[in-house]
């Protein structure tokens, strides 16, 4: 079965994957190698998650965080390639807010990535960081026209560029961090899709008179979301939370079962140690936190430019209760989610998550 309308071809600079769909970076390590290269082989962009990835490298002792990230960020590009093939589109998602976030980059590109995928903060110097490697293109992400905006000039006035493409976020629905900087603004409907893609189209159209593709995310779930999606001008969609619980998913079983677990009240949004709303599952730890009772969980690697940890030591260590929750650790750890994790209710695979939003997948393998 195939959708009701004529599915739009999304090309992001050289790049062009089998379906218009891109799968989100979810960190610490949640969308790693495994998750990315089976996207990828059936025909969306996988997209691996820079942030943390460290956690994952028998490399990693406590004390060489930095250095253990990059070479886990080229060798996860090389696991997902394995995976996928010489074909397959494979993103890199780095956060703008790490203190090493040039490294993150910089570790992608040499690792033969074909896209970066850049947002928690606008990544103005993307285009100098990526400039030996012209054929990686680059994707910011927005939750506003006046974001996009701003970048699109900058880019063109200090690079003479433009974005290869724009993800537009919305906080409404949103998992992890939410692309925007205060609670009210959350629920605020001027972030929603259905009011800044249209009026990002209009904007590239008219003023900027550039043919740069749009990619909705957050809620995407359904057939009818990604049409909706086409409707309101968008090129893509991008899907996170639906791919953290899949057979190929690289959490740990217990991760995915935070997820299978998940009702409408254990989803709560909370102020991060990095000075940002975030959409997270309530496990103990961060019931705790909401109750102001956080016990010890020190900084392990200065790994944010903001951080209320290190500031105030009034909060917690980020990356340790992601990579808590990455381990299976439920009593610890950080379960970001998206709005949608309540309706997961079972493992999925890849493949079929993606036969269901676009038709048969027959000969993709």
């Amino acid at each position: 079965m195939l959708l009701s309308r004529s599915i739009p071809v999304l090309k992001v600079g050289k790049y062009q994957p089998r379906y218009p769909l891109v799968q989100g970076g979810m960190g610490v390590a949640i969308s790693g190698p495994n998750l990315a290269g089976h996207v990828a082989r059936y025909g969306g962009v996988g997209t691996i998650a820079s942030v943390g990835l460290a956690c994952t490298e028998p490399y990693y002792n406590g004390h060489n965080y930095f250095e253990a990230n990059q070479r886990a960020v080229k060798e996860g590009l090389i696991r997902a390639r394995e995976i996928t093939g010489e074909s397959g589109v494979l993103a890199v998602n780095c956060m703008v807010a790490l203190t090493d976030y040039e490294l993150h980059v910089r570790a992608a590109c040499e690792g033969g990535v074909n896209i970066i995928i850049s947002g928690a903060g606008l990544p103005i110097k993307l285009p100098d960081y990526t400039k030996d490697f012209p054929d990686v293109a680059l994707v910011p992400i927005v939750s506003s026209t006046k974001a996009a905006s701003l970048l699109a000039r900058r880019w063109e006035r200090l690079y003479h560029r433009l974005p290869d493409g724009f993800v537009v976020e919305t906080p409404l629905y949103a998992g992890g961090h939410l692309g925007v900087t205060k609670m009210e603004q959350v629920e605020n409907p001027e972030f929603s899709l259905d009011v800044v893609i249209p009026e990002l189209v209009e904007y590239l159209e008219k003023e900027l008179k550039a043919p740069i593709p749009i990619i909705a995310a957050g809620g995407i779930w359904t057939r009818e979301d990604v049409e909706h999606a086409f409707d309101l001008g968008a090129s893509g969609v991008q899907m996170g939370t639906r791919f953290a619980c899949t057979f190929e998913g690289d959490a740990s079983d217990r991760f995915k079962q935070a997820y299978i677990d998940a009702t409408e009240d254990d989803v709560v949004i909370i102020q991060s140690p990095a000075g940002l709303p975030g959409r997270a599952i309530r496990s103990p730890f961060i019931e705790k936190y909401l109750n102001g009772e956080v016990g010890r969980k020190p900084c392990i690697a200065n790994c944010l430019t903001h951080c209320r940890y290190r500031t105030e030591k009034k909060t917690f260590c980020i990356a340790q209760a992601l990579m808590d929750a990455y381990f299976g650790n439920w009593e610890e750890g950080l379960f970001f989610c998206g709005s949608n994790v309540t309706k997961i209710t079972k493992m999925e695979h890849v493949a079929d998550i993606i036969e269901e939003l676009f038709g048969s997948n027959e000969g993709n393998e």
